[in-house]
């Protein structure tokens, strides 16, 4: 190969850790001008699969003790049928399965703000849509989200470890005004990872490296 790309420094990092190999990074191409601030409803939101890497888990729990938050799991996995049933009763808590296009772009539009804590995620698109929709991230100091999230500007970024606690101190502080506040922000932030900037990087790496794409 004349040159490998990764979809972030993270990833980069494992390349050059595990591999020896040395990468370029190019941000993956996120559909940012689908998504846009439709208004700021009261609910938060999980888009991330419901898998034991992805801590969906915690958020439900988290969530159970805060009846006074509501929350929005977007997504299907291995996991659903349990955390449905762990959140059995509670009022606040509700699973759509996965959605639409069209309906997820309905939903992230109107939510309050994402919580979004997987284990060491390689780059993570759904907090850039979350962004793009004019929504702050609840996320982890770790992995992909480390490049993607400025914390205390789009978001907050709890350590790589999240306890319950610290992610129900999260949500009370994204209150509507604070989260209002971050929609500038987030929507510049989201601008980075677009969908031109990646046909951009990309043209540039190919051309630089010899490759005629005229």
């Amino acid at each position: 190969m004349d040159v490998v790309v990764a979809n972030s420094a993270n990833v980069q990092a494992r390349l050059r850790r595990y591999l020896g190999i040395e990468a370029q990074i190019v941000y993956p191409p996120c559909a940012v001008d689908a998504f846009r601030w439709l208004g700021q409803g009261d609910y938060f939101l999980s888009t991330a699969r419901i898998e034991p890497l992805k801590r969906v888990e915690a958020l439900v729990l988290a969530f159970m003790a805060m009846p006074e938050k509501k929350l929005v799991v977007t997504s299907g996995g291995s996991e659903f049928e349990r955390l449905k049933r762990l959140a059995a009763g509670c009022g606040n808590i509700s699973f759509t399965g996965w959605l639409s296009d069209a309906e997820m772009h309905e939903t992230v539009g109107r939510a309050l703000a994402t919580v979004y804590i997987p284990r060491d995620e390689d780059f993570g698109m759904s907090p850039v849509e979350s962004m793009a929709a004019g929504k702050p991230v609840i996320g982890v100091a770790e992995g992909g989200l480390m490049e993607t999230v400025l914390n205390g500007e789009t978001g907050i970024l709890l350590p790589a470890e999240p306890t319950v606690e610290q992610i129900q101190a999260a949500v009370r502080a994204m209150t509507r005004e604070r989260t209002l506040a971050m929609r500038p922000a987030c929507e510049q932030q989201a601008k980075k990872f677009s969908r031109q900037r990646f046909f951009t990087a990309m043209r540039r790496l190919l051309v630089a490296h010899g490759v005629d794409i005229a």
